[in-house]
């Protein structure tokens, strides 16, 4: 059996496998080990893109183009791409089931089990979500992984010292703070805190709405100033000062921008940054100083603004020894061989622990109409773990207690997450009963929670795993069917289909002359398709991307 793990992330995905001791990246189709989170549908063939040739569908073909949909598991939020409607657990599906067939492509075997990493603030909405994702495409999930521990085992195998170390994962939609101890083979987690609506993409968001408003621009250009605000963002990471020229809506504009524009632009969202930083530190019990090392994880980490803040911070300058896009899916295929009890790893053990409180809604003393969140595990409590708590009836007379299962960290239960309920009946006396609630939650996401009237010993038991999922059993099965019907693009067709794509987004951005001379471009290679000679094809193919080459901005080739 493979051991896989899957990174399934906001921009972009990646799958590893493990073996001989060692884990390592899996190509796609192209040839890359990044597969854009992005899924695009044709209007005329029904077909559906995943990956590279749908992120160049997003200037192209934006209303029939969905991304970012990871920001949205759990929610009812329905994608509409052209007369076809996703919700994110489907759109997220796809994207598994491509990762899926790369593997089982590359390790010329069937996958049907994997470890998928996810955001460690996730609720368990969110990670319901992408366990429905997966069962949707086909696999199994024998754990799902909080990312910055996925990147942590990776770092933390290679040390032969102890050693107390921060992981800060900002990736394309969420970020993730972790606090990690190693010794003697032990990976501890002791904290994590972040935050699910804050990554790249916000700062991408941010350059897009700073540019309508210098350049006069509405939201109709929305999709190519996109494009043009991720070249802005990657471009001010390589040097100080960026000037682009482009047309939108006709106007011939030149785009300058500095890196210090750029950092004063994003100062708010550094300074969200710090927030979760200080919490988990605090929840651990430890200062800046008590660190012996920073590491970073995810593709917005790059960034210098990003980057220059943390060493502010910290005083130190970070450890970016680990690609920052691959780390996480490297740690989650070593999970899925610690699993299985892999001897090459039989020596490591890891420790993680619950990123949200969970406890019950209590009357209060002062008002007996309202209710407020008591909490019975806390947050950053190492896991598997079981706590007990004693609560009383409110009335002598009452026939049951109801004791709701809640997961968050406010008082007002409005603003924490229903997770399900139990209800325990009471013996009939005249007397206040007290009634033990244990709840035990393991590695896998299952609580169980147990009611215990003392003065009778009568028990009641419910167990919850995943039991937020949005979509049920019935709407699950009718998802797989509808997504089996769909017409998937072959893979081995991706490289002719990408240079199409792109071809069309760079036409869109041109004017005059040289969009004229991309539509011939396209021509010769419709020409050279229409052979169905793969030696015509694939030379017509490499001289063409070359062409398409000199038209993109340097840096971005």
């Amino acid at each position: 059996m493979a051991f896989i793990g899957i990174d399934l992330g906001t921009t972009n995905s990646v799958v590893a496998g493990y073996s001989d001791g060692i884990s390592t990246l899996i190509p796609n189709a192209l040839g890359d080990f990044l597969t854009p989170s992005v899924v695009s549908v044709d209007e005329e063939t029904g077909e559906i893109f995943v990956g590279a040739i749908a992120r160049e569908r997003l200037v192209s073909h934006p209303a029939l183009t969905a991304a970012q949909f990871k920001r949205n598991m759990g929610t009812s939020k329905v994608f509409a791409l052209g007369n076809r409607k996703f919700n994110a657990e489907e759109l997220s599906s796809l994207v598994l089931r491509s990762l899926k067939s790369d593997a089982e492509r590359h390790l010329k075997q069937e996958v049907t089990h994997a470890v998928i990493s996810v955001p460690a603030y996730f609720n368990d909405v969110q990670r319901a979500a992408t366990m429905t994702a997966a069962k949707l495409a086909g696999l199994q999930v024998d754990r799902l992984l909080n990312e910055p521990t996925a990147a942590a085992i990776v770092h933390g195998v290679e040390l032969d010292t102890e050693q107390q170390f921060l992981v800060l994962d900002l990736g394309g939609g969420t970020f993730d703070v972790t606090v990690l101890e190693v010794f003697d083979g032990v990976l501890e987690v002791h904290a994590s805190a972040g935050d699910n609506h804050l990554g790249g993409e916000d700062f991408t968001h941010l350059l897009v709405a700073d540019l309508e408003k210098k350049y006069d621009l509405g939201d109709s250009f929305r999709s190519p100033l996109y494009s043009l605000a991720e070249q802005l963002k990657q471009q001010v990471g390589k040097k100080p000062d960026v000037s682009i020229k482009t047309t939108i809506d006709n106007r011939d504009l030149t785009i300058e921008y500095s890196r210090e524009q750029f950092g004063a632009l994003a100062e708010p969202l550094l300074n969200r940054l710090t927030i979760p930083i200080v919490k988990a530190l605090k929840d651990a019990k430890l200062t800046p100083e008590a660190l012996d090392n920073v590491l970073f994880v995810g593709g917005a980490t790059r960034m210098p603004a990003f980057r220059r803040h943390i060493s502010k911070l910290f005083k130190a300058f970070p450890n970016t020894d680990k690609n920052p896009d691959h780390v996480v899916a490297l740690g989650a295929a070593m999970q899925a061989a610690l699993i299985a009890r892999d001897s090459a790893l039989e020596d490591v053990v890891l420790t993680d622990v619950m990123p949200f409180s969970l406890g019950t809604g209590v009357i209060s003393h002062e008002n007996q109409n309202r209710s407020h969140f008591s909490p019975i595990i806390e947050r950053n409590t190492t896991i598997p773990v079981s706590r007990m708590s004693t609560f009383s009836s409110v009335r002598p007379d009452q026939k049951s207690v109801t004791f709701d299962v809640y997961q968050g960290e406010s008082r007002d239960l409005n603003n924490n997450l229903l997770l399900g309920e139990l209800e325990i009946e009471l013996p009939n006396s005249n007397e206040i009963e007290a009634v033990e609630v244990r709840y035990t939650y393991d590695a896998n996401g299952l609580l169980e929670v147990e009611a215990t009237v003392l003065s009778t010993g009568h028990k009641k038991l419910i167990v919850l795993q995943n039991n937020a999922a949005r979509m049920t059993e019935e709407e699950v099965e009718k998802s797989l069917q509808k997504l089996q019907a769909l017409k998937i693009h072959p893979a081995d067709k991706e490289e002719n289909k990408l240079l199409m794509a792109r071809g069309e987004r760079l036409f869109e951005f041109a004017t005059g002359q040289e969009r004229q001379y991309i539509s011939d471009l396209m021509s010769r290679f419709d020409q050279a398709l229409s052979t169905q000679d793969e030696r015509i094809i694939e030379k017509a193919r490499e001289t063409i991307s070359v062409l398409l080459d000199e038209l993109e901005p340097a840096d971005l080739q």
